[in-house]
């Protein structure tokens, strides 16, 4: 993995920054899940706590699409 440098203020610490990074990377599709709780420093487990705790979904699954497996289940 490559690293960046970047000049954050200093009311965010260098943790948040990750974690912040990690989160919009996951929403955007652009890393897995175990890959976004790498990039954020934490264990798989300890970042799907995160996610919950920050109300972020893994699942983007439309209402739709779930209704209509309701009905073929």
């Amino acid at each position: 993995m490559r690293s960046v440098k970047i000049d954050i203020p200093p009311e965010i610490s260098d943790d948040e920054a990750r974690l912040l990074l990690a989160i919009r990377l996951l929403e955007d599709g652009r890393v897995s899940a175990g890959k976004a709780a790498e990039i954020a420093g934490y264990g798989r487990k300890a970042f799907m706590e995160v996610l919950a705790h920050r109300k972020v979904t893994l699942v983007d699954y439309p209402a739709s699409e779930l209704e209509e497996d309701r009905k073929n289940a």
